[in-house]
């Protein structure tokens, strides 16, 4: 399962003092870091991606006391994907330690350590997993060393079992804990002594446990934070509370740009608890990850504060705002629908498909649409900041740490190094919890309190209302058929505002990177093929939400290949096995960059036999073919994300009303090696569910620049009723290719696979989501 080629640095930092400030009797420390130039990173990594880049640098940190316990320090955030546990599991696994004695200590905010430690991009366990293996197989092999000097025995003859390193021969035996300090003395091993235990030797990495689908299977480590989680003793950002904290919120703006003319706060500063009222002021567009601005009511308690914040009487200025006071989305919907029957921005070319289009026996057209979507994690976003003699503390629930760092001292004017950033477990992220914000915000209201706590607290009125909205998309698809029904050519404008509006002057058209995103990746086999994209403004902040642009061109392209096949008279699953065409792996689909996220597809190519192989799976095990009763009927999508392959099949049946009732989903993945494979599990599972609200009720509505939705009364998520009374994850192993991402991929291709479900059910065509109530 190893799957890199490129020099790994080992050290032994103990031998360097970094162990100062660790817990008493640690001995042996290891990081690991990849020795790769910016340049290769980015190939390996996509590590420019985004606006600004990254480097994926990863420093895995492996510390073992002298009383045998073992702690990870790990740099990602713990969201609900398990990754803490996981990364944990496959440095156990390969040091051969109890996991009764790991533990897990989350990294605080510091890039130069620990790397790049934005949770983001599905890129964890991916970019983590061999270096975590090497670090904790040079640990190993030190213990061994450690152990044969001290029995003057050569190394061949000892090895290390579970917590401990024995010598078969004469039945001696020293635990890990033993070990440390005489460990914590030898070399690193280099490279190329380095030694993977085989895969029949591990007890953890790809095993799975519990009830898998019926079956039962063996026992599994339990989760790091599981019954911490579940007994109410783990900490989130809003467990967070300090000695003499004083509570904030904020009235923002309604419309993003618009300003604070006046504010009359008499009334606030009467109710009781209310200590005081303060400006903070806003960022001029584009904002990147800074406040919005507004006025900060700050008291001895949440509820105080939020009662001062409703007495407040604010005159807004929205001419600031520009355009942005005049959006609507009806009307920008329908703006951008016209916009959609014009040529755009030629993307990637082909053949010649106007006259492919004109000559066909057949010509499909359709336009589809998805609306702005908020993030809405279970837990909104909070922060608590002290600022004490020109130095910061931050707790918050955050995916991007090194943001957050950046964000404070430039708010306060300090120095990186004068800010300490502690990142708690998260409710929830789906990329909101990325953009620090509202730790930024936090840290706007302390400077006013010093050596106080501030908690800045956010409503999910707030949350929903300002959120980095998904953004809406409109996609335009022309395709001609010949007389047998087989695809001639193929025409796809897509229209979004582009997330780089955050950072510069709104640019109107996606960015490579988000083209990247299964737009010109579309890996169909068709002669003639013409990708465009048309300009479409920003007027509210956009930016990531779980799998980004994945999920509209996914919703458009699933959606029109099955109205291709109907076209065609053709079955869907074996219509789209046609068009993906023969095995091959496809490189060159694409300009610049933009390739999945910023993944190089030399290395990481589209490989159609992996991409049939989940399609053939997932209509197999739904008994794809079978006869339905009238009203219910079987949907398949699939799509290809993040280094990963998924496909989606939905037994759905639809009343006379119009309610929806999934009787059965089955969605199969592919994502290479599985390190955790009943996180994996989880992980499709929440991407169904999730993938269903996008399908069927989630919408953020503008109009005049105001969201119209502010709580779950109205901005609506899966409920119990929603969710598939039968959901089956079937699981493809490929250890021998490249290891893909997880947390995104399985839920692009959900909403196109059940509306297609709903029209094998009703015949009714669903091309604008949510489907709301279209079907009564």
């Amino acid at each position: 399962m190893s799957r890199f080629n490129d020099t790994l640095l080992l050290a032994n930092v103990s031998r360097r003092g970094i162990l100062k400030g660790m817990a008493a009797g640690s001995a042996l420390l290891l990081a690991a870091r990849w020795d790769l130039s910016w340049a290769n990173e980015q190939a390996q990594f996509g590590a420019g991606a985004m606006p600004g880049g990254w480097v994926d640098d990863p420093n895995v940190f492996i510390h073992i006391n002298t009383d045998g316990i073992v702690t990870f320090i790990n740099n990602r955030a713990e969201m609900g994907q398990g990754i803490r546990t996981s990364l944990a599991m496959v440095a156990a696994d390969e040091l051969g330690a109890d996991w009764e004695q790991v533990r897990a200590q989350q990294a605080n905010a510091d890039q130069e350590k620990y790397g790049n430690q934005n949770t983001d991009g599905s890129r964890s366990m991916r970019h983590w997993y061999d270096p975590i293996r090497r670090a904790a197989a040079a640990a190993r092999m030190m213990l061994e060393q450690a152990a044969a000097n001290q029995w003057g025995v050569p190394v061949h003859e000892v090895q290390a079992e579970v917590h401990k390193v024995v010598h078969p021969a004469s039945g001696r035996e020293l635990g890990f804990g033993e070990l440390a300090n005489a460990a914590s003395e030898r070399e690193v091993p280099n490279r190329e002594a380095l030694v993977l235990k085989p895969d029949s030797a591990l007890r953890f990495i790809g095993k799975e446990s519990g009830l898998i689908n019926g079956d039962v299977k063996s026992a599994h480590p339990k989760a790091i934070d599981g019954e911490d989680i579940v007994t109410g003793k783990a900490v989130f950002g809003a467990d967070v509370d300090l000695e003499g904290t004083l509570y904030a919120v904020i009235a923002r703006p309604p419309v993003y740009g618009a300003k604070v003319k006046s504010v009359d706060d008499s009334d606030a500063l009467n109710v009781t608890g209310v200590n005081r009222v303060l400006r903070i002021e806003g960022t001029d567009q584009p904002g990147a990850f800074n406040p919005l601005g507004g006025v900060a009511v700050v008291a001895s308690n949440t509820w105080a504060a939020m009662e001062g914040r409703r007495a407040l009487k604010i005159e807004w200025d929205l001419e600031a705002a520009g355009d942005n006071a005049n959006y609507t989305t009806d009307a920008y919907r329908k703006a951008l629908e016209e916009a959609a029957q014009s040529p755009g921005k030629v993307i990637r070319q082909s053949g010649d498909v106007d006259k492919a289009l004109e000559e066909a026996a057949t010509r499909v057209s359709a336009t589809y649409y998805m609306p702005h979507m908020a993030q809405a994690p279970m837990e909104p976003p909070v922060a608590v900041v002290r600022i004490t003699e020109g130095k910061a503390e931050a707790w918050a629930p955050i995916q991007n740490p090194r943001a957050t760092r950046e964000g404070i001292a430039a708010a306060l004017g300090i120095d990186q190094e004068n800010v300490t950033v502690h990142q708690t477990l998260l409710g929830g992220g789906f990329g909101r919890k990325s953009k620090p914000d509202f730790v930024t915000e936090a840290a706007r209201v302390a400077q006013h309190f010093e050596g106080q706590p501030i908690k800045l607290q956010w409503s999910r009125e707030d949350d929903i209302q300002h959120a980095y909205f998904h953004a809406v998309s409109v996609d335009h698809l022309d395709a001609g058929l010949d007389s047998g029904g087989n695809a001639t050519s193929w025409r796809h404008r897509t229209l979004s505002p582009s997330i780089t509006s955050l950072f510069a002057p709104d640019p109107e058209h996606k960015a490579e990177f988000e083209l990247g995103m299964g737009f010109n990746t579309m890996p169909f086999n068709i002669p003639s093929i013409r990708l465009e994209n048309p300009p479409a403004p920003a007027h509210v902040r956009i930016g990531w939400f779980r799998s980004v642009y994945n999920l509209p061109h996914a919703w458009a392209i699933q959606s029109f290949a099955h109205e291709m096949a109907v076209a065609a008279g053709k079955d869907h699953r074996d219509y789209v096995l046609e068009l993906l065409g023969p095995d091959r792996q496809v490189h060159n689909l694409t300009v610049g960059d933009g390739w999945n996220y910023g993944e190089d597809p030399d290395l990481h190519p589209i490989d159609i036999a992996r991409m049939r192989r989940v399609i053939e799976r997932a209509t197999d095990e739904a008994g794809w073919g079978r006869e339905t009763s009238s009203g219910r009927g079987l949907g398949l999508a699939f799509h290809h994300s993040f280094v990963s392959y998924t496909a989606v099949v939905f037994d759905a049946e639809v009343s006379d009303e119009g309610e929806v009732t999934i009787h059965r989903a089955d969605i199969a993945f592919d994502c290479g090696p599985q390190a955790n494979p009943e996180r994996i599990r989880s992980q499709m599972e929440g991407s169904v569910v999730m993938g269903i609200g996008v399908a069927l009720q989630s919408e953020v509505t503008f109009k005049d620049g105001v969201a119209q939705q502010s709580n779950f009364d109205s901005y609506l998520i899966p409920r119990m009723p929603n969710a598939p009374k039968v959901l089956r994850v079937h699981l493809i192993d490929n250890p021998n290719d490249a290891m893909g991402g997880v947390g995104e991929p399985g839920f692009p291709p959900v909403a196109p696979a059940l509306c297609n479900a709903i029209y094998a059910a009703t015949g009714k065509r669903i091309r604008r989501l949510p489907v709301g109530n279209q079907l009564s």
